[in-house]
């Protein structure tokens, strides 16, 4: 009998069933949370500045993930020879943050909930958006944790401080994350075209410590060399919003910008960075399902997160190994 159980029980494919990420198991009870990883939704997009839709990002993002669900022992990858997120790496889904319309604070609160639970518990967090302002409560969670360095894969630096009274939007929260204390620093990539920070914001994100690269900056040094230009030894929390890869691959979105990255030059960031830093939480912004009849969107969302994920256990597994 092979490791997997294609051979007994229910074939399970991805169409049937209920659609938790992956089709892990669903905890309701956040004090029960007994798990290696944990998916929260944060559906809030009350943040946008201009094309609304990312509430139903998590939604979306879950049903695309049952087309990963095949790997009852793992997804084997032929080029880097590994088995990918096998049984051994317990995942679950524990629902979505309860949302309050038009509240952003006790929405807020509610999302930095969550990823307190889940954090408390001893497992990685990984947060599907909803808007890029969901990004907030999550560093906020982190508070008493210890330093963390946050890699930002993004068309937009976010790096509003205020504009007409509004501190907690979608083109905040790199300027809230660089003001706390336990932030050691930004690296900030993908960063393009005409943007919503003004040049002072440019200016104010360097002063604060961030290291930003353009989309073209990244490709002149490669993935290795970006990832390098993290801190040794940093713990790193990574905030992806899908409108860093280029809208002819990720419509689906409230504010694409032409010229992002394509699949692979996100993902051999990723798993660059698991193979040398430790991640510490994920979040995956932005995804407006409904920009994108095809579905694609969401998928490469999908996607892109249990790669990265498999990485970073694989990337565990070593470290515990040597």
């Amino acid at each position: 009998m092979s490791e997997h159980s294609y051979e007994a029980g229910r074939l399970n494919l991805p169409f049937v069933g209920i659609s938790t990420f992956a089709k892990r198991p669903y905890v309701g009870d956040w004090s029960r949370i007994d798990a290696d990883v944990a998916i929260l939704g944060a559906p809030f997009d009350f943040g946008t500045q201009f094309r609304a839709g990312a509430r139903f990002g998590p939604r979306a993002v879950r049903e695309a993930s049952t087309l990963f669900s095949f790997g009852h022992a793992g997804a084997y990858d032929h080029e880097d020879d590994r088995t990918y997120l096998p049984a051994s790496v317990r995942m679950i889904d524990i629902g979505d943050a309860d949302i309050v319309h038009t509240d952003t604070q006790k929405s807020h609160a509610n999302i930095k909930a969550g990823v307190s639970a889940i954090l408390d518990a001893g497992a990685l967090p990984v947060v599907i958006g909803g808007d890029h302002s969901v990004n907030i409560p999550c560093i906020d969670a982190f508070a008493g944790r210890g330093d963390i360095h946050i890699l930002q894969i993004d068309a937009h630096l976010d790096f509003v401080d205020e504009r007409h009274g509004v501190r907690y939007g979608h083109g905040n929260p790199m300027r809230r994350a660089a003001e706390k204390s336990y932030v050691s620093g930004l690296t900030q990539v993908g960063i393009r075209n005409v943007s919503s920070t003004a040049k002072e914001g440019y200016d104010d994100a360097r002063r604060m410590g961030s290291d930003i690269l353009s989309v073209r900056q990244m490709r002149a040094l490669g993935a290795k060399s970006v990832i390098d230009r993290i801190p040794a030894g940093a713990r790193v929390y990574v905030t992806l919003d899908i409108d860093g890869f280029c809208p002819s691959i990720a419509p689906g979105t409230g504010t694409p910008s032409h010229g992002g990255f394509l699949y692979y030059e996100v993902l051999e960031m990723l798993q660059g960075l698991a193979r040398r830093n430790e991640v510490v939480g994920i979040d995956l912004v932005e995804v407006a399902p409904d920009y994108d009849q095809t579905g694609g969107t969401a998928i490469l969302a999908a996607q892109v997160l249990l790669n990265f994920l498999g990485f970073v256990f694989d990337a565990r597994s070593a470290r515990a190994a040597a």
